[in-house]
């Protein structure tokens, strides 16, 4: 039985500490039972991205009438947008290929035949058990299973290698139904969204929410409080019955049915019950603030884990991990600030706490909301939903929470993620010196306007 320093599972971003490790002379084996790159580079993250790039630029020709422009699309070539994006996919596993070439790669499925034993079952049925000193997790997540067959997620979007639809059902009221909902939108497709509940983003602050929805509706058909109820695939399309909360049906057909509901653990091809690790109430697997399992040896990074759910979390934690076991610096994990963006239209950021969740850990804050057409080059994007949204505690100036909605709002909340992280007081946002017009003069001006809010209510 081949033996190793490090044996990791999944090559997501746990292939950077498998990369690290290989090169102080570690000996690393890496087994990956899809491509190599794990979900962002392959069906996350990246395509999607790549998507909305196309998606944005649509959107800005098609809204040159409010700059005076008479503009029109004659032509999208979805054919040729996928072609690219697919194209990018295809040369994924091959890069990481390159990048790990002092690691050992097995292709397979992995499980667990001890603590520190595991099995892989290659492509082909032959099977190789392997041994490690120490074994690190990253299984990843997956999306939720639609109770409809022919039904699509995610993962099935990429690579996307069929006709584009004219219609499409969505269901699901998240990120990745929101960005993905807008993409096909822009593109040309009917898009009817169905979400079970009474909003969209139901984990960001409310006054951001109401502000998307309204725009975000003037594109997709957002149907709230409503499922479906029977969904039959024929004729290469669905025949579907929806029915809101009140009972009211309403009968449709769609080329495409796309669930978008969640994501769930992968823990449960791994065969842990063969070890001493164990699992919370969902299926993740648990862990302590040094990645370390119930398994002594045995750690667990990324969504494996249940916790932080994002790409930049994992890829931090992976360097964390490397700082723990490659250069002995016994430092606990602490996410300061965890910032996210939604990449929909409008484009949404947001780090810290919303209102809603201030209130009920009861935290005082005093919140100030600022309309971004106060900046001249704000006021040149024609956008006027734009805002951002600050919380900031009325006694120390901490930056609390910041929620941003509009153009490259993931952009620009980096720099109050700056203040957030090196001395966190919302005066320094207002006392450095700021470009005009630029964009981030935005900030400012919410700054100013809520440093004024916090003097007047300490009197």
């Amino acid at each position: 039985m081949e033996h190793y320093d490090f044996i990791v599972i999944g090559s997501g971003r746990a292939s950077n500490f498998a990369i690290r490790a290989a090169k102080l002379g570690k000996k690393v084996a890496i087994i990956e039972k899809d491509k190599l790159g794990g979900v962002c580079p392959n069906k996350g993250c990246v395509p999607s991205k790549l998507l909305i790039g196309y998606a944005n630029k649509i959107r800005e020709i098609k809204s040159c009438k409010k700059h005076f422009i008479d503009a029109k699309i004659e032509n999208i070539d979805v054919k040729k947008i996928f072609e690219e994006v697919n194209d990018y996919i295809e040369q994924v596993d091959f890069r990481y290929q390159e990048r790990l070439k002092n690691v050992d790669i097995y292709r397979g499925c992995a499980s667990f035949i001890q603590n520190h034993i595991i099995n892989i079952c290659d492509n082909f049925g032959k099977n190789i058990s392997l041994s490690a000193d120490k074994i690190i997790i990253d299984t990843g997540s997956r999306p939720m299973k639609p109770p409809f067959e022919n039904a699509l997620t995610s993962d099935d979007i990429f690579p996307f290698k069929r006709e584009m639809p004219k219609s499409m059902v969505i269901v699901g009221g998240g990120a990745i139904a929101c960005e993905l909902g807008n993409f096909f939108s822009a593109v040309g497709t009917k898009v009817i969204q169905i979400v079970r509940g009474q909003g969209l983003l139901k984990n960001e602050d409310e006054e951001i929410i109401d502000i998307f929805t309204k725009e975000y509706s003037e594109n997709i058909d957002v149907r709230f409080k409503t499922f479906i109820d029977e969904a039959v695939f024929c004729n290469n399309g669905f025949d579907i019955v929806m029915k809101n909360t009140d009972g009211i049906k309403d009968k449709l057909r769609v080329d495409v049915l796309l669930y978008a509901i969640g994501r769930e653990s992968n823990a449960d091809i791994l065969k842990l019950e063969n070890t001493d690790i164990k699992l919370d109430s969902r299926g993740y697997i648990t862990r302590n603030k040094y990645f370390e399992t119930d398994a002594k040896g045995v750690y667990v990074i990324g969504d494996a884990s249940g916790k932080n759910m994002l790409q930049h979390t994992a890829a931090y934690e992976a360097n964390h991990l490397a700082k723990v076991l490659l250069e002995n610096e016994n430092i606990p994990l602490e996410f300061k600030y965890i910032p996210h963006a939604i990449f929909s239209y409008p484009e949404i950021a947001s780090v810290g706490l919303s209102a809603k969740k201030a209130e009920e850990l009861g935290i005082k804050y005093i919140s100030y909301t600022h309309n971004w057409l106060a900046s001249a080059k704000a006021m040149s994007l024609k956008e006027s939903f734009s805002r951002t949204k600050l919380l900031v505690d009325p006694h120390t100036y901490e930056i609390l929470g910041a929620h941003l909605i509009g153009y490259e709002s993931a952009t620009m909340i980096h720099q109050i993620l700056a203040v957030m992280n090196i001395d966190n007081d919302i005066r320094h946002l207002k006392e450095m010196l700021y470009i005009h017009p630029a964009l981030n003069e935005a900030l400012l001006s919410a700054s100013v306007g809520i440093i004024k809010k916090i003097r007047e209510y300490q009197g």
